[in-house]
């Protein structure tokens, strides 16, 4: 403590002891002398030195939160490059750019901008659909994270605020790839924006404001697009910022959970420090992440606006499928019954039930998922290590159901698309959608309770007998033995 009892940082502790100001030292390198010149004015050292002697564990599936973060560091950086030829205007023009078919064609600034993005900007083609790809991994790989914490129970004591947070940003990663599928106007996109501008007024009471705040008045307006890259390119970046931020933090104030078996315990975490060898690991898998989504936008098309056309709202393209993961949402518009009640003399719109109230109550059992299985199972410790998922078999079963649900309305989604390939009639398949989206989530839900209750009595990875093999040792001199197991 200095004499004002301010507490001293490394540096300050060595210079008091000892008279010896360690960023001065005549044996000191400038890198030693840089850092000490830095700690005397941070007090960081000692932050920097916890950091980063943190411990990962060493299992695949903790990389999924990387890859996320990954992705949106990739997003980010191709989102600014675009937003230096993005146009966010619906104001109309006329297109003068090199694709023969649209020639004099009138068109908004924004879809005129993002064609010329395309075809006439070097690498600008390469740069929307990497940032596209790398749009729909980003959601895949939230998903798959969410997934993987929710069926090992890590979102138990302390770590209900972090699944929150978790549950956070991929609400935020559906609504950024919603409202960045739609930015460039054009005929696919603008069929997505009517679909979702008739599911928010169909809210009742608040639905027409909340549609006119969003949308700027009756769709299809010229305030859309703007609007949408506000929150495209500010808000919903600034929210996910801040709340990757706080996800990270936790995890690093909380240590990290960790799966059963060898020295892995409650009051410990067994694996990798962060430096070096976590810090190199990561710095690979994201060079690795960049080069995959850099491959996919290079070989593969996606959302090639120009063969779409610009957005009229008289004309629906047929096939009209969006990016998948809002395709879920579409599915469920597309085989709910025409059922319209009216409660207090309003008129609820048949869209209100699909669009609004199924997804919200999946979403809001989710969410609160950790509270309600605390309520249920009067569990109220802390718990550090993961369960295998057949451990807890009502959660996984729910687990199963609800993915069963997600996915039976992404395929209905599709159910034009699949009734030319299957030589079906889209009514028939819109039967069978209808009887999977009810009776499929209640099989699934069954046969996991069922087959994790059967795997209960048999012992877990970790327990099981090893199978032969010669183990290495370390000897003494530094170097190899074999053994037997």
């Amino acid at each position: 403590m200095d004499p004002l009892g301010r507490p001293l940082n490394e540096a300050a502790e060595e210079l008091q002891a000892t008279g010896r100001d360690p960023a001065l030292a005549e044996d000191a390198t400038e890198l030693e002398r840089l850092v000490g010149w830095l700690d005397e004015r941070t007090g960081l050292a000692g932050l920097v030195r916890t950091t980063l002697r943190k411990v990962f564990p060493d299992h695949w599936s903790f990389l999924l939160g990387e890859i996320a973060l990954f992705c949106f560091v990739i997003l980010v950086a191709t989102g600014t490059f675009m937003t230096f030829f993005f146009v966010p205007s619906a104001a109309p023009t006329t297109y003068q750019g090199s694709y023969a078919p649209l020639q004099g064609q009138t068109v908004s600034e924004a879809f005129n901008s993002v064609v010329n993005l395309s075809l006439e900007i070097p690498a600008g083609l390469l740069m929307r659909q990497v940032h596209h790809w790398t749009a729909v991994v980003f959601v895949a790989v939230v998903i798959a994270h969410l997934a993987r914490v929710f069926f090992t129970g890590g979102f138990r004591r302390p770590r209900e605020l972090n699944w929150l947070i978790g549950f956070g940003l991929l609400v935020f990663a559906l609504a950024e790839g919603f409202t960045g599928y739609s930015l460039p106007d054009d005929l696919l996109s603008g069929t997505g924006a009517r679909i979702a501008y008739s599911v928010a007024i169909s809210i009742p009471f608040i639905g027409p404001y909340l549609g006119s705040l969003v949308f700027g008045g009756e769709f299809p307006t010229a305030a859309f697009v703007p609007r949408f890259f506000v929150l495209h390119v500010m808000l919903l970046p600034a929210l996910f910022a801040g709340a990757i931020a706080a996800h990270v933090g936790l995890v690093f104030l909380q240590k990290h959970t960790q799966y059963k078996g060898g020295r892995a315990r409650e009051d410990n975490v067994v694996g990798r420090h962060f430096w070096p060898g976590q810090a190199f690991l990561s710095a690979g898998l994201f060079f690795l992440t960049a080069a995959v989504m850099a491959l996919m936008g290079g070989l593969i098309q996606i959302n090639p606006v120009w063969a779409y056309g610009p957005f009229e709202p008289a004309i629906v393209s047929s096939p009209a499928q969006p990016d998948w993961y809002v395709g879920w949402l579409d599915g469920a518009l597309r085989i709910f019954p025409p059922f319209e009640p009216v409660i207090l003399g309003i008129t609820i719109p048949s869209v209100f039930i699909p669009g609004f109230v199924l997804p919200g109550a999946l979403f809001t059992v989710v969410a609160v998922w950790p509270f309600l299985e605390r309520r249920f199972t009067h569990d109220t410790r802390e718990h550090h290590l993961l369960d295998w998922p057949w451990e807890s078999p009502a959660r996984a079963a729910t687990g199963a159901a609800i993915l069963t649900v997600f996915a039976v309305l992404t395929l209905a989604g599709g159910n034009d698309v699949l009734a030319i390939y299957l030589d079906l009639s889209v009514e028939m398949l819109t039967g069978i959608f209808q009887a999977l989206a009810v009776g499929g989530p209640v099989v699934v839900w069954i046969l996991v309770y069922l087959l994790c209750r059967s795997r209960l009595g048999r012992p877990a990875p970790e327990d099981a007998p090893q199978r032969g093999g010669v183990e290495l040792r370390r000897t003494a001199s530094g170097g190899f033995e074999e053994s037997e197991r």
